[in-house]
């Protein structure tokens, strides 16, 4: 079941170091956020505290509160793998266990989180390689390795990795980056789907990605080099293309900075 996600006053450091200030923000189940802004700015740091990755980092350590249906994601009693089979990653570039099967691949968070029957671990992974549109790819070679299929394949694999443990957020950092135009649409046309039955956060460099996959768009920016990244504004995306309330946001979107 997707989830909502309410973020307040949260605050990122790696060591003394402030990267992301104060951000508050609400993100509303089965849709897509996308987050925009110049490099630097703190927009993968803040997907990163999402999930908990961020404290994976040596020297990362968050402030404030992350919300997932009224539950603290920080709360003291919380363990932090368990975040992480709730709110999912798909990070930039494709990254498949090179030495596990397409079918392994899939199923690796499985085993890990529970025992299944071989039967039901095999319709656990057809589900997810057909949610990620790529069972009619590869149902023919589910025992060959995930590492030789094609970047945009492997993404998709990745992606039914991620949403074979049925997690209710999906992150996603960057996920077309790496890829072709063709892959690149794939992907998005993936996501189009994904939304109805997930939560949806994108890291996106690519305005036009932003404007045609996401439901809301957040501009993320900085004051200067070494300064925090800070939320400037978060509307519904048509408004923020079209209209923003800072001027900052029309200047990133037309290229003046960025």
């Amino acid at each position: 079941m997707a989830k909502r996600i309410d973020v307040s006053g949260l605050s990122a450091y790696y060591g003394s170091h402030l990267a992301i200030e104060d951000i508050s923000m609400t993100v509303e189940p089965r849709s897509v956020t996308a987050f925009i802004g110049p490099s630097g700015c703190g927009k993968s740091t803040f997907l990163r505290t999402l999930n908990r990755m961020h404290e994976v980092t040596p020297g990362g350590r968050v402030e404030g509160k992350v919300l997932l249906d009224d539950e603290n994601l920080y709360g003291a009693n919380v363990d932090p793998v368990t975040v992480r089979r709730t709110v999912g990653m798909v990070f930039q570039r494709p990254n498949p266990f090179p030495t596990m099967s397409i079918f392994d691949n899939v199923a690796a968070g499985l085993k890990l989180n529970g025992s299944y029957k071989k039967n039901e671990l095999s319709d656990i992974v057809e589900k997810s390689l057909r949610g990620a549109n790529l069972w009619n790819e590869v149902k023919d070679r589910l025992n060959k390795p995930g590492s030789g299929l094609s970047g945009g394949q492997q993404q998709r694999l990745c992606i039914a990795r991620a949403i074979a443990v049925e997690p209710e957020v999906l992150l996603m950092d960057e996920p077309c980056s790496a890829l072709d135009p063709i892959s690149t649409l794939a992907i998005e046309d993936l996501i189009g789907e994904l939304k109805e039955r997930f939560t949806i956060v994108i890291v996106t460099h690519n305005m036009q990605q932003a404007a045609r996959v996401s439901d809301r768009t957040a501009f993320f920016n900085l004051a200067a080099v070494g300064k925090p990244g800070k939320l400037v504004e978060i509307d519904e995306t048509e408004r923020i293309f079209s209209n923003p309330s800072v001027q900052a946001t029309e200047d990133y979107i037309s290229g003046r900075f960025g």
